[in-house]
């Protein structure tokens, strides 16, 4: 799976506007393929292309040296991860996942500020020529449409050039700044990484946001407070041959954010994008536990065996949803094999789990176990009482509570994905006490 964004787009997605010599964009979240930069070869013979893929890990990771004023106040570290889900729906292939940031600052290898960590909704549709359309968007992915691939044959040496958006929040403000970027590509050559042939490329892009002159580029949702912003970035790219992936990017980054209050803040280091699968899970054996511990019957079972098509999926779901009575359900998923514990008991209003559920829980565990190297989503529902933002912080909290649990029975925590739902999502009514306890539950899925 490409990086979210990856694109080959022919149509121009910048608005432009002339209001009193000034020139303001106005951002509708698509790129444009221009052209090759000279003439191409004849001969050329590699042409670049995107082909799809599967669900995917997508990481950024950025080490960012940080000045306010001149002045160093640390170094500021950042994680940005997420599972990416591709799934049919009525709009299309819709690709979905909740983002997980990791912030911290440090100076002398001592922490003077701690960001966040909490899932941030992201869903977006790439259509059938490229194009990104963000339908949920909270800052992430923060490349969009980049990297982006010439139409054209190419050959060593070759160079293109293609717009591109970035969505930035350089003080962690929780105001997300869309910039347009216009980036200059060259393809320098191929080689094999992780035993896959690959082709490398070169980018390189100025940072240029609302600079004055002739043109001045305006993300008017953006941060009011961010006056302009200047600077250089220099990637290099991986990218699969088979897939079009971009497996890896690595970014070098120098630029500075000026604020109406007169700060100047400038950021230099790397940002860097990982691209990673799952590791294919051997489901014949995950199969085999679960018959034994009675949960599948044969039917079910074979189901299992195979990847799930859309519309029969809905149709499964649907039809289970109003037939929750075993302490753990099994269903196919497009996100992979989904464990559900029904009815769990927690103290009331609390995350903390009561004596009698060591059971199901060394069950989850012995089938996690046979799915190695993967990686779980572990995801908490509650019933609908009328509170939503209690709901769904009960929802997170049980649901690292499992994570908790599972970990004492040797599963790593490095290996879980916790999200808290609320009672946005229920299976039942909530008019009546079965439904309330249907809804209150625990979904464990083992990602592929």
């Amino acid at each position: 799976m490409k990086l979210p964004g990856l694109s080959r787009i022919k149509k121009v997605g910048f608005v432009l506007i002339i209001i009193n010599l000034n020139l303001t964009f106005l951002l509708t979240g698509q790129s444009a393929i221009t052209h090759p930069l000279g003439e191409l070869s004849p001969d050329s013979d590699e042409v670049i292309l995107y082909k799809g893929s599967r669900n995917y890990k997508f990481t950024e990771r950025s080490d960012l040296r940080v000045y306010q004023n001149g002045k160093y106040v640390g170094l500021q570290s950042k994680i940005v991860s997420a599972f990416i889900i591709p799934g049919w729906t009525d709009k299309g292939l819709v690709y979905e996942g909740d983002f997980f940031v990791d912030q911290d600052t440090n100076r002398n290898k001592t922490q003077v500020a701690l960001g966040i960590h909490e899932a941030i909704p992201s869903s977006f549709l790439i259509n059938d020529d490229g194009n990104l359309t963000m339908l949920v968007d909270n800052g992430y992915p923060s490349f969009r449409s980049f990297p982006a691939y010439s139409a054209h044959k190419l050959k060593k040496g070759d160079v293109w050039e293609a717009k591109a958006i970035r969505a930035v929040d350089p003080l962690s403000k929780g105001i997300i700044t869309k910039m347009p970027i216009y980036v200059q590509y060259t393809y320098t050559g191929d080689d094999v990484y992780n035993g896959e042939p690959v082709y490398l490329i070169s980018a390189q892009w100025a940072t240029r946001y609302n600079m004055g002159g002739t043109t001045m580029y305006v993300d008017w949702g953006g941060d009011k407070e961010l006056s302009y912003a200047q600077g250089s970035h220099k990637a290099t790219i991986i990218v699969s041959k088979q897939t079009g992936a971009a497996f890896v990017i690595r970014d070098n980054v120098d630029e500075t954010f000026v604020y109406t209050d007169g700060n100047k803040y400038q950021f230099k280091g790397t940002i860097s994008l990982f691209t990673e699968y799952p590791p294919a899970i051997d489901r014949s054996k995950l199969i085999a536990a679960l018959k034994r511990m009675e949960l599948l019957d044969d039917d079910e079972a074979e189901n299992l065996l195979q990847r799930p098509i859309y519309e029969e999926l809905k149709k499964k779901l649907e039809e289970n949803q109003t037939n929750k009575t075993a302490p753990i359900t099994v269903d196919n998923t497009e996100a992979g094999i989904r464990l559900t514990i029904q009815n769990l008991q927690f103290k009331a209003d609390s995350a903390q789990l009561l004596p009698g559920e060591e059971k199901r829980l060394d069950q989850i565990a012995e089938i996690l176990k046979l799915a190695e190297g993967a990686q779980f989503m572990i995801e908490g529902h509650t019933a609908d009482t009328g509170y939503e933002a209690g709901e769904l912080m009960l929802s997170k909290e049980r649901a690292y509570s499992i994570t908790d649990a599972l970990s004492k029975r040797g599963i790593s925590k490095e290996r879980f994905i916790c999200k808290g739902s609320g009672s946005k999502k229920p299976i039942a009514s909530n008019d009546t006490a079965e439904g309330k306890a249907l809804n209150r539950r625990v979904e464990i899925t083992i990602l592929d």
